[in-house]
């Protein structure tokens, strides 16, 4: 397989962060009750921020925090009590020196969280669920995760049809380009991002998977959250039985490294180490198949 070598950073560049010669890898913290894969394991700030750190030292290149769960069937929570759960979170990991992404869907939270010194906003809805966020993010100039996303966490799944996933999500990934741009966003702030089981089923997830350069074609740098989802307890189910949460991490790590080979900006992990390892040696490979023979033999 020939990797992609990406001429400047790996998978494009985006303003307000450096280029890297390979794939990012970008750690999970939710300060949730309910998150599917870890919700309740971090809940409280402390434990939270300990865990933030754990992540740098495995080899996060970015963390992102959130305070809302998105899993399918998840009933939103309030503004404020949001912002309670991420706010210390992120001020603490800020100041330790972490490259912080706040994930949410509002602009009341991505203020309070940029405040406290978050530097990249993670919006799953792609802007459609507070139009005022957009707006935020123009102003204050930072990088801005743009998700495929049709609906809240409730009724998602509801409207996971489609006719060509891979030319539909394309299409709509478009139109929220377009539409964060005429509220005032640069491009070159803008990460995309598929959606991977927002309002999709494992079959869609695969597809996205098996052409991720129709995406990359759109121009902008890509993030990939495949870690721990259902679609990946399918395949590894026994009968019935999809393998449990927790023992994904492999198969996440497979995912990673289809992911970065793909050229992916970045991928969004639970379990950062194995995915840490996997994007350094894709990135070796490339290194390598760029370089001449030095006996000017053929590989």
């Amino acid at each position: 397989m020939t990797i992609p070598v990406p001429q400047i950073g790996w998978g494009g560049t985006v303003r307000g962060l450096p280029p890297l010669d390979r794939c990012r890898v970008m750690g999970v913290i939710n300060v949730t009750p309910d998150s599917f894969s870890d919700g309740g394991s971090f809940a409280d700030a402390e434990s939270a921020v300990q865990h933030g750190l754990q992540l740098l030292a495995e080899g996060a290149d970015l963390l992102d925090v959130g305070g809302e769960s998105t899993r399918p069937g998840a009933a939103r929570v309030s503004a404020a009590e949001e912002q309670a759960r991420v706010a210390p979170v992120v001020a603490r990991l800020a100041a330790a020196g972490a490259v912080v992404s706040i994930d949410t869907m509002r602009a009341s939270t991505a203020e309070v969280a940029l405040r406290n010194g978050a530097q990249i906003v993670n919006d799953v809805s792609g802007g459609l669920a507070d139009p005022d966020l957009p707006r935020l993010v123009a102003a204050a100039g930072v990088p801005y995760v743009v998700m495929h996303w049709r609906a809240h966490s409730a009724h998602m799944q509801d409207l996971a049809h489609y006719d060509d996933v891979v030319a539909e999500v394309r299409a709509e990934l478009q139109d929220r380009l377009d539409r964060v741009i005429a509220a005032g966003v640069d491009a070159e702030q803008v990460v995309l991002d598929p959606g991977l089981g927002f309002a999709k089923n494992a079959e869609h997830n695969w597809a996205l998977l098996a052409d991720l350069a129709a995406l990359n074609d759109l121009g902008r740098p890509l993030l990939i959250g495949a870690s721990r989802k259902s679609f990946l307890g399918g395949l590894l189910s026994h009968g019935d039985q999809l393998r449990p949460v927790l023992d994904r991490d492999d198969a996440t790590a497979a995912v990673t490294t289809l992911a970065a080979a793909a050229g992916a900006w970045a991928v969004r992990v639970h379990d950062v180490r194995a995915s840490a390892d996997a994007v350094r040696v894709v990135a070796r490979v490339a290194a390598a198949e760029s370089r001449p023979d030095p006996l000017g033999g053929s590989s």
